[in-house]
């Protein structure tokens, strides 16, 4: 039988704000924090995050135009450069406990690009790695970004997957830092987009599988993040 501490749960709160987002993550990190793995999934508003790693030069619209077409700004405390957030877009945030997992950031992140990649599978698409570049590619194309910080040695923030998002939001910027990097989409490659639920349910068995726990469900706990 798998032990409780082997188990992750699941928290869905639907379409938020990045700024939500970040402050659901901190609230659900604050001390003594989780008592098993957790994973966010949702969709954000439309977002440009900057990471540690972001350059101004890789903003490639002001302010003004970026909220004339109803984008944030963010920045982030994770790492990598800029991406962009919609509608249509499957975010996840696993905050797992990555000090029971040897402290080893790289081989977590390693393990959320394999998970992605056979999630993928699923719905017949030969997704992979791009050598030296973080993320999952079909070809030359970017299908998924992951940017992490580690908090007390727990992993957030996360990946973003791109289903059936306007790719047009990604024009605003450098994607990742990747001069020439063309971003794709599910919709792009399948004559049909699954829809988000599919994607979710691929997404947490795989998850179970490559890290080797037991999905337990929805996370129960009363919020105050306002969504």
């Amino acid at each position: 039988m798998t032990a409780v501490s082997d188990t992750f749960y699941t928290l869905r709160p639907g379409r938020i704000s990045y700024r939500a987002g970040l402050a659901l993550q901190e609230e659900l990190l604050a001390p003594p924090g989780p008592a098993t793995d957790l994973m966010l999934l949702l969709e954000h508003d439309p977002v440009i995050t900057l990471g540690r790693a972001a350059r101004d030069s890789h903003l490639l619209s002001s302010v003004e135009v970026l909220a004339q077409q109803g984008i944030d700004l963010c920045h982030a405390a994770r790492g990598g450069d800029m991406t962009y957030h919609g509608p249509g877009q499957l975010v996840g945030y696993p905050l797992f406990n990555l000090d029971r997992r040897g402290r080893d950031l790289h081989l977590f992140l390693r393990n959320i690009e394999q998970a992605l990649i056979d999630a993928l599978q699923c719905f017949d698409v030969d997704a992979g790695r791009c050598a030296g570049r973080t993320g999952i590619w079909v070809g030359a194309q970017k299908l998924a970004s992951i940017g992490l910080g580690v908090r007390r040695w727990w992993s957030w923030h996360g990946f973003a997957l791109n289903i059936d998002i306007d790719l047009g939001g990604f024009n605003h910027i450098v994607p990742c830092g990747l001069t020439g990097v063309q971003m794709t989409s599910l919709a792009q490659l399948l004559p049909q987009a699954p829809t988000l639920a599919e994607v979710e349910t691929a997404v947490i068995t795989s998850f179970a599988s490559t890290f080797n726990l037991e999905y337990a469900g929805s996370y129960e706990r009363k919020l105050s993040t306002p969504a």
